[in-house]
């Protein structure tokens, strides 16, 4: 599993600069977690680059703010091209002031692949976190990254033999949510079949917020029919604020509490959930909870997606497991009437529910062991010894 490289002993306590790129929720946390076991294993570190609200709290240099580019779908980027514009101008410049020993990008491709060329020219190594989802769609993409990127380190097994194939230095050193998932886990108290607690979880970004709140308070308050003691806990993600959540909730009375916790936390008492496809769908995987995933897009996005995307799942779990062990709803079924009724199913039909519960419990054995991000640290720092 591991690459088989170690970490340099000494960097002689010069602070030695490094570039990290994320631009999304998922890529956030992930950053700050490498971020941290880095300095860990190297302490005369300086990263700078672009991230959130948790690189930021690892005491990450932030030149560009990720949620400014964090966006979904075709037609969504083009409307957001000068923001994204500028801030490819802005890390282009950062890098030839700063000149780093090394550039980590962590999946964002269509963004990141304009700063590895870059840096490419520039003589710079680069270390790419979290592969593109080109088994998905466009495959070509591997031989771009065959040609820029001195090592890439997978987290999804199926992914190793993938680059292996196609000539591309990779390594694959198991996947960090195992550990966060781990270390945040507390004990299931599951209220009685009555009480359901039911896990709202809408996504990191705004677009996904203003496509999917409404349809999730639809499907909360038809819930709330079939179970009037229902509750409903909404984790904030870390890319948002309450108040984004609350303008939604203005004109209903549900019982639902946004939580800002750990994933693992905030639905410790959830016997099922609602969620947008994304990282979130393998971190209540990993929880065992059952759940559905959905999501919507644009209308143009969707079918162009339609024509580019090649895969029989979207969802992570269902992905890794080869199977759909959840079921995935996505734009004209990712409705009320057909949610409500997959979550119903979930929660009145115990052998359906068990089975799901079963089947997502060995998710985690696919994954690799705890200590993927030490691992992972070892391996982008063994490229600048």
């Amino acid at each position: 599993m591991s690459s088989g490289k170690h970490c340099p002993k000494s960097m002689n306590n010069i602070p030695l600069k490094i570039m990290i790129l994320a631009g999304e929720a998922s890529g956030d946390m992930y950053g700050a977690r490498l971020v941290e076991a880095m300095r860990a294993q190297e302490p005369a570190l300086h990263f700078l680059g672009m991230g959130g609200t948790q690189m930021r709290a690892a005491d990450v240099d932030i030149r560009v703010d990720a949620a400014s580019v964090a966006v979904v779908g075709i037609t969504e980027v083009l409307s957001q091209l000068s923001i994204i514009m500028k801030a490819l101008r802005t890390l282009k410049q950062a890098l030839l002031d700063e000149k780093p020993r090394l550039l980590i990008l962590i999946d964002f491709p269509d963004f990141n692949f304009q700063i590895a060329k870059f840096a490419k020219k520039h003589q710079i190594k680069i270390f790419y976190y979290i592969s593109p989802q080109v088994w998905a769609w466009r495959k070509s993409r591997i031989q771009t990254l065959k040609k820029t990127v001195d090592l890439m380190a997978v987290i999804l097994p199926f992914e190793l033999e993938l680059y292996q194939k196609a000539g591309v230095p990779v390594c694959f050193e198991g996947h960090p949510l195992v550990d966060e998932v781990n270390t945040h886990r507390v004990t299931h108290q599951p209220l009685p079949h009555t009480h359901p607690c039911i896990g709202l979880l809408p996504g990191s970004r705004h677009s996904e917020i203003q496509r999917l709140m409404p349809l999730l308070v639809e499907c909360a308050e038809k819930l709330k029919i079939s179970y009037p003691f229902a509750q409903f806990i909404l984790p904030l993600a870390p890319t948002l604020k309450r108040e984004d959540i609350e303008a939604y909730l203005q004109h209903t009375t549900l019982p639902l509490r946004i939580v800002s916790a750990p994933l693992p936390q905030a639905l410790a008492n959830c016997d099922a959930a609602i969620v947008a496809s994304g990282t979130a769908t393998l971190e209540v995987a990993l929880l065992a909870l059952p759940m559905v995933i959905i999501y919507r897009v644009k209308k143009l996005s969707f079918y162009l997606g339609k024509l580019l995307i090649k895969v029989d799942h979207i969802g992570l779990c269902n992905l890794i497991a080869g199977e759909r062990i959840v079921p995935e709803l996505i734009q004209a079924e990712a409705n009320s009437t057909r949610i409500v009724s997959e979550i119903r199913k979930i929660l009145d039909n115990e052998p359906y529910r068990l089975q799901m519960k079963q089947k997502l419990g060995q998710i985690s054995t696919r994954l690799g062991p705890q200590g993927a991000t030490q691992r992972i640290a070892r391996a982008a720092l063994a490229l600048i010894k």
